[in-house]
C-alpha cells in the first residue's frame, strides 16, 4: 500500500470479525497521514454507541485501541477495562493509564498483557517506566536487566534507561541513552519529546522545535509536545503554527483551559495591525540606541566617568537615570548637562528605559532578612518549574533567582513578549506555594 491510498477506516473499525495487530498497524498509518480527522470521527461514533448500551468486546476493543492513537486516553482506559484475557486490550490499557498518570493501575495491566500473550519484553520495558514514576528507580532498572538480552536492541530499552539517567541526575547519560534510542528508531514520540525539553532548557529553541515536530510525526498523539511546539513557535513569532498546535490539542479536548488561553492570546494579537513607518522608526531607534558614546564630543572629565562606569553607548545611558549618573566619582552637574544635551540631540533621555529593565529602587535587602529567607530567595528559579513560556520569559528579562523575581511587579512581568495572564497567574501560583509573592501583590 502506498502513503497516497486512503485506508477504509470503517471498514478496520466495524467490518472486520477479528480486530488485532494488523488493524492496530492500519489505524496507526491512517493516523499518521491525512486520516487523522476520519480515525477520530469514527472513534468517537464508536464510543456514542457503547455509551448507549453496545458493548460488545470487538467494538469495546477498537474504540478503546483507537481513542488512546488519537489521545483520548480516559476513554481508552474506560473502554479496554472492559475486555477481559486479551493480551493486546491490556497492552494498549496500560498504556492509556500511563498517559493518566495511573501508574500502579498500568503495572497490573502490563502483567496481564504478558499473561495474555502480548509482547512479553515490549511489556517489561514498558512496566519498567510505570515503576520507575512511582519512585521505585532501582527495582526498574532490575526490570530493564532481565531483559537486556532480548531488549538492548530495541528503542524502548535505551529511552527507559535514558529516563534513569534523568532520575538520577544524570543529564549527559540521559542525553546519550535518548539519542540512541532515536538512532534505533527516528520516531520514537517519548525519547524526542524528552530530548526536546532538553533542547529547549539550554535555549535551542530550534532544534527543540525539530525534535518536537518529529515526536508528533506519528501516533499517539503527544499531547505534552503539542502545546510545548505551540509555545515554542509563538515565542517564534510563527502565529499561524502556533495556532494549529493549539486547535490540535481542542480538537481532543475541547475544554483544555491553557489551550483555549493560549489560542485565545494568538487570536487577539491577529487583531494588530503594523504600521511600516512605526516599524522603520523604531529601527532607527535601535541604531541609536547602538551609537559609541566616543562619536560624541565630550570633555575629558565625562569621557573618563563614562568609561569608569561601564557606559558604551546612548543605549546604556537610557537604563540609567541622572541620580545614577551624579552617584558615579568626578561626575558632576557640569558633565550631566553635557550629557542630557548629547542625548537630547538624539531624541533620548537619561533614564528612559531604567524603570522597566532595571528596578533599582526596589531591590531586596538581604541584610533585612533571615538566614532562612535569604536561601530561599537565591534559589534560582529554574526551581519553579515553570511552563516553557513563562521560562522563556524569566530568560529575556534576566532574572535567575526569586530574589530577582520578586523584585517585579505583575505589571513588569506582563510588559514582556507573550507573557500573558496566563503566565502570570502560574508565576503567582508557584510563588505561593512556596510562601513568598511578587513585588505589589
Amino acid at each position: 500500500m502506498t502513503v497516497t491510498e486512503m485506508i477504509d477506516v470503517q471498514g478496520i473499525l466495524r467490518g472486520r470479525t477479528t480486530f488485532g495487530l494488523d488493524e492496530v498497524r492500519e489505524l496507526q498509518e491512517a493516523v499518521t497521514h491525512d486520516q487523522h480527522k476520519d480515525v477520530t470521527q469514527g472513534i468517537r461514533e464508536l464510543l456514542e454507541e457503547i455509551e448507549q448500551g453496545d458493548t460488545s468486546l470487538q467494538k469495546s476493543l477498537a474504540a478503546g485501541i483507537g481513542a488512546y492513537m488519537v489521545g483520548l486516553h480516559a476513554d481508552a482506559v474506560n473502554c479496554l477495562q472492559q475486555v477481559k484475557d486479551n493480551g493486546l486490550a491490556s497492552y494498549y490499557l496500560a498504556n492509556a493509564q500511563v498517559a493518566l498518570g495511573q501508574f500502579d493501575e498500568a503495572i497490573k495491566s502490563f502483567d496481564r498483557a504478558i499473561e495474555g500473550g502480548y509482547d512479553a519484553v515490549q511489556s517489561t520495558l514498558l512496566k519498567a517506566g510505570a515503576v520507575r514514576a512511582v519512585g521505585r528507580i532501582d527495582e526498574a532498572e532490575e526490570l530493564l536487566r532481565s531483559v537486556a538480552r532480548e531488549g538492548a536492541t530495541r528503542a524502548e530499552y535505551s529511552y527507559q534507561y535514558g529516563c534513569i539517567y534523568s532520575d538520577r541526575g544524570d543529564t549527559y547519560g540521559a542525553i546519550e541513552y535518548f539519542e540512541r534510542a532515536v538512532d534505533i528508531d527516528p520516531h520514537h514520540a517519548r525519547a524526542l519529546f524528552s530530548l526536546a525539553g532538553i533542547n529547549s532548557l539550554h535555549g535551542n529553541d530550534q532544534e527543540s522545535i525539530r525534535l518536537y515536530e518529529r515526536a508528533l510525526s506519528r501516533p499517539p498523539l503527544y499531547l505534552g509536545a503539542l502545546l510545548n511546539l505551540g509555545l515554542l513557535y509563538e515565542d517564534s513569532e510563527n502565529y499561524r503554527a502556533a495556532a494549529y498546535c493549539f486547535r490540535k490539542v481542542l480538537e481532543v479536548y475541547p475544554n483544555h483551559e491553557r489551550a483555549a488561553l493560549y489560542l485565545r492570546d494568538i487570536d487577539a494579537s491577529h487583531d494588530m495591525y503594523f504600521d511600516e513607518d512605526v516599524m522603520k522608526s523604531q529601527r532607527r531607534l535601535n541604531q541609536d540606541l547602538m551609537t559609541p558614546v566616543t562619536d560624541f564630543e565630550l570633555s575629558v572629565r565625562s569621557r573618563n566617568c563614562l568609561q569608569k562606569m561601564g557606559v558604551r553607548n546612548l543605549g546604556d545611558l537610557t537604563e540609567l537615570s541622572e541620580t545614577d549618573l551624579l552617584g558615579g566619582k568626578n561626575f558632576g552637574e557640569t558633565s550631566l548637562i553635557e550629557i542630557r544635551e548629547m542625548m537630547e540631540s538624539k531624541g533620548l533621555r537619561l533614564g528612559q528605559s531604567a524603570p522597566r529593565d532595571k528596578p533599582r529602587d526596589y531591590q531586596i535587602r538581604n541584610d533585612d532578612l533571615t538566614p532562612q529567607e535569604q536561601a530561599l530567595l537565591n534559589r534560582p528559579v529554574a526551581d519553579l518549574n515553570l511552563s516553557v513560556r513563562a521560562r522563556k520569559c524569566m530568560s529575556r528579562l534576566g532574572i535567575n533567582t526569586l530574589a530577582e523575581l520578586t523584585s517585579r511587579t505583575p505589571d513588569e512581568l506582563l510588559e514582556s513578549k507573550n507573557f500573558g495572564v496566563t503566565s502570570l497567574n502560574e508565576v503567582r501560583r508557584k510563588l505561593t506555594d512556596i510562601g513568598i509573592k511578587l513585588r505589589n501583590d
